[in-house]
């Protein structure tokens, strides 16, 4: 059986572009049981709660949800466990010292399978106020109704 090519995405976090602006992103694999790989294999997991952080030198995905695999038995995963992260440890340390330089935290952005393995990419990402979230909405609207007006203008100018 050949292996697997390309990428996969199984989950994307969508609310996190809203609520935070995203400074950087890192790739990173998971440390994961098989259960957990069947059930992503399924295409099922949330990524809406999700954070990491350093410990020890060491990066941890928390409250990640990863459903049970439908046909486990007593081998199954716990649905929200902390999972490691494979970085490098010159990410790991930029990582830390971006989180430690205050008001940044480690998000993940989406879930996915890159040839086979699977993977999930972290932001460093900063909060946003109200009124900042309400300018970006502004933004998208304006950039929205300024494209369907061109759209228009250029149909019945033809």
């Amino acid at each position: 059986m050949p292996r697997e090519r390309g990428e996969k995405v199984i989950a994307t976090n969508r609310r996190a572009r809203h609520e935070y602006s995203i400074e950087k992103t890192y790739e990173a694999g998971l440390v994961l049981t098989g259960t957990e790989v069947k059930s992503l294999r399924q295409g099922r997991a949330n990524l809406s709660d999700g954070y990491a952080y350093i410990d020890g030198g060491q990066a941890f995905l928390d409250s990640v949800h990863i459903p049970e695999y439908s046909q486990g038995h007593w081998t199954n995963h716990s649905a929200k466990r902390v999972r490691k992260l494979l970085l490098h440890k010159d990410e790991i340390i930029k990582l830390s010292h971006a989180v430690s330089a205050g008001g940044y935290t480690l998000i993940p952005m989406k879930l996915y399978f890159s040839d086979g393995r699977a993977k999930v990419e972290i932001a460093v990402a900063k909060g946003k106020a109200e009124y900042d979230k309400r300018q970006t909405l502004r933004e998208r609207q304006d950039k929205r109704e300024a494209e369907r007006a061109m759209r228009t203008k250029n149909r019945l100018g033809e």
